[in-house]
């Protein structure tokens, strides 16, 4: 028998170059664990419809566990001659146990076969990547209890704006994992049905039992259209797309670590595990770590569109064209993995600076809100309001004052509404706290949200 299972209609050997440029062996051979588990469900599914002897399942399951011991003591010759992984191991399988391997491809083809691959290994991936987001969540939640009291300037064009607690800028990001979790939750819900079954496109003439088979590998059910089963790769898109969203707000936190942790900031410090220096200049400690995971985040939003790109215009069923699905999705999975591994422990060990932090949030007249708020208790209208402590905040230019530095006179120059109860409301502490309400920065609000997040990861 040729080498190449489909050989029987052609009479001319494939082309030496075509042969390279075509196989898929270099980067598919990961999924060798999960075409081992199909083949082996396949196989019992076989023998329970005797569409195969059960003798010869046994046989064929015994040779497959044998091929999944060689791989994996590094015994294996993956073959560019034999294209993929599925033909690898089946050509294997029938070096090993003879012509009886070849019944094992009975009532399947390579394109419900390798769709079944990529959801099982897709779905073990996403099991690993919750628990690192987990670990993540986690590593921000404690840096947000260790620093309950910590007040830092908030930004709007990274501008002074407002006085934050450290710890509400945390579950900032808490929060985004949090929904990052959400969405490969979502993912893994929809991608665990089988698709195997479906054989090339049209189903298959052989009286099988999909759901014994979706049984045996743990999947939820089992796809319902054999078309759409072979077409499909939304499971992949929608993976590379909310990692592209976790990319992004790993970015974002990348971002400002970089900022925080330089000289102007001076806000944290990266421990020296996730820093490196500089060739020439001996005083550097660069925070590489989250400079090259926003460098990362790009390679993600690559892989994305070039799988948007590759299925836009794929007419029904499987094209060639699907191959290329895999490299982007593989190259995702890990740039993920890598990423929010090292992001929780290096959040979990970074160092907090709450004496600068403070220094900086009293600049910048981060309390003149808190002043028209004021006035606009005293029944003065808004807008008002924010033109009165718009030039008080010109006065304190002018005069290099901050505002709790006025005295009582210079207030009333602006508004005689002001009393002397107004310094109850310009301190950093008074800021924060008056911001009560659920989601504000207040302690008494944040530590209620700590409480919330500690209560739902219990359960």
């Amino acid at each position: 028998m040729s080498e190449k299972p489909w050989a029987g209609r052609f009479t001319q050997p494939t082309d030496k170059f075509v042969e390279e440029f075509t196989a898929s062996i270099d980067f598919d051979k990961r999924m060798y664990r999960y075409d081992i588990q199909g083949s082996i469900a396949h196989a019992r599914m076989l023998a329970k419809q005797q569409i195969i002897a059960a003798a010869e399942a046994e046989t064929i399951i015994g040779g497959l566990e044998g091929i999944l011991a060689d791989i994996e003591a590094g015994n294996f010759e993956f073959k560019v001659s034999l294209e993929d992984i599925h033909m690898n191991i089946e050509a294997r399988l029938i070096e090993r146990i003879g012509p009886v391997g070849g019944k094992l491809h009975t009532a399947r083809s390579r394109n419900d076969q390798v769709a079944t691959d990529v959801r099982l290994y897709l779905r073990d991936e996403l099991k690993e990547i919750l628990g690192y987001l987990d670990s993540l969540q986690e590593s921000l939640l404690g840096q947000a209890e260790a620093n309950l009291a910590v007040i830092m300037p908030g930004y709007t064009h990274l501008q002074t704006a407002q006085p934050v607690l450290f710890a509400h800028h945390m579950l900032a990001y808490y929060e985004m994992v949090k929904r990052d979790a959400g969405r490969m939750a979502d993912v893994l819900k929809r991608l665990n049905v089988l698709p195997l079954g479906a054989g090339a496109l049209a189903g298959t003439t052989f009286p099988i039992d999909r759901e014994f088979v979706a049984e045996q590998l743990g999947f939820d059910g089992v796809t319902r259209n054999s078309l759409d089963s072979v077409s499909d790769r939304d499971f992949a898109l929608e993976f590379c797309s909310g990692a592209a969203i976790l990319m992004m707000h790993l970015s974002r936190l990348s971002e400002e670590l970089i900022l925080w942790s330089s000289a102007d900031f001076n806000f944290i410090e990266l421990t020296d595990a996730f820093c490196t220096g500089s060739s020439i200049m001996p005083q550097k400690k660069n925070p590489d770590v989250p400079e090259l995971v926003r460098g990362k985040t790009g390679r993600v939003y690559g892989n994305l569109m070039s799988l948007l790109t590759l299925m836009k215009s794929l007419p029904l069923a499987y094209n060639k064209d699907m191959q290329e699905d895999k490299e982007p999705l593989f190259d995702t999975i890990d740039t993920v993995k890598g990423s929010l591994k090292i992001f929780a422990d290096m959040i979990a060990q970074m160092k907090v600076r709450a004496e600068n932090m403070r220094v900086a949030a009293a600049r910048g007249f981060s309390t003149a809100t808190d002043v028209a708020d004021y006035v606009v208790r005293k029944g003065i209208p808004f807008r008002n309001a924010h033109e009165i402590v718009g030039k008080t905040v010109r006065y304190c230019i002018e005069n290099n004052k901050d505002i709790p530095e006025l005295s009582l006179e210079e207030f009333k120059q602006f508004s005689e509404a002001i009393e002397a109860d107004i310094y109850d409301y310009v301190t950093l502490e008074a800021s924060v706290n008056a911001r009560r309400a659920t989601g504000g920065t207040a302690r008494e609000a944040v530590e209620r949200e700590i409480k919330r997040a500690r209560d739902e990861r219990k359960k």
